[in-house]
């Protein structure tokens, strides 16, 4: 049900089945980069260097206004579903057919967080990166099993807390902690509605949903 177009895009199932014997079976998420920061002699910090702006929260760390936002935001029965949103599936079938577009995906909120492990492997390499977001269905296939394995072995809150660890806020701001004091110069846990609101909005498209740059669209 969740592949309803294989046949549509002259896939075989032989090639679908390949696609997923090509994904090992543990997936593992890999180091998160952080930013490291240089204090004086005196505990003044001087300078903070980083590849990607980060700080690894853990869920009591993170602001609940934050967590509930990027649900409501991503996918609002990501408690209530498994891997797959069927009903998600269904809908986004259904609005695609009546708009002749793509416009809508169907991707649950652990899908999401799937690619952007894989983004996070591809580090530099732009090619690899591409590769990580192409948006074919065997990148969605590969997606969808480590998904169902994750949702195996990790529990829901788990799985939201590494999503908001990992993803990308714009202005090399990565995880929930670096985005709010990119933005509003303060913790994640200080954040209000309206702040964590704006954030977990920005993920679906970070330089259209830009703050500082389009206030306006935020």
């Amino acid at each position: 049900m969740a592949l309803p177009a294989v046949g549509a895009l002259g896939l075989t199932a032989k090639s679908t089945a390949e696609s997923f014997d090509d994904i090992p079976d543990d997936f593992k998420t890999p180091p998160l980069t952080q930013a490291t920061q240089i204090f004086d002699a005196k505990g003044g910090l001087i300078a903070k260097v980083y590849e990607r702006d980060r700080t690894v929260l853990t869920a009591d760390q993170m602001s609940p206004y934050m967590r509930q936002a990027q649900v409501d935001i991503e996918d609002a029965r990501f408690y209530e579903h498994g891997a797959v949103d069927l009903k998600g599936v269904l809908r986004a079938v259904s609005k695609n057919a009546e708009s002749g577009t793509a416009s809508q995906g169907a991707s649950t909120l652990t899908q999401q967080y799937v690619k952007n492990v894989n983004v996070e492997k591809a580090g530099d390499d732009q090619a690899a990166v591409l590769d990580a977001q192409r948006k074919t269905l065997g990148r969605k296939v590969q997606e969808l099993k480590v998904a169902i394995k994750l949702e195996e072995d990790l529990t829901k809150d788990q799985i939201l807390t590494n999503y908001l660890n990992i993803t990308f806020y714009g202005h090399q701001a990565y995880g929930v902690e670096a985005a709010a004091q990119r933005y509003f110069s303060k913790n994640n846990k200080d954040l209000t509605v309206a702040e964590a609101a704006t954030l977990a909005g920005m993920v679906q498209n970070p330089s259209q949903y830009d703050p500082v740059r389009y206030p306006e669209n935020t």
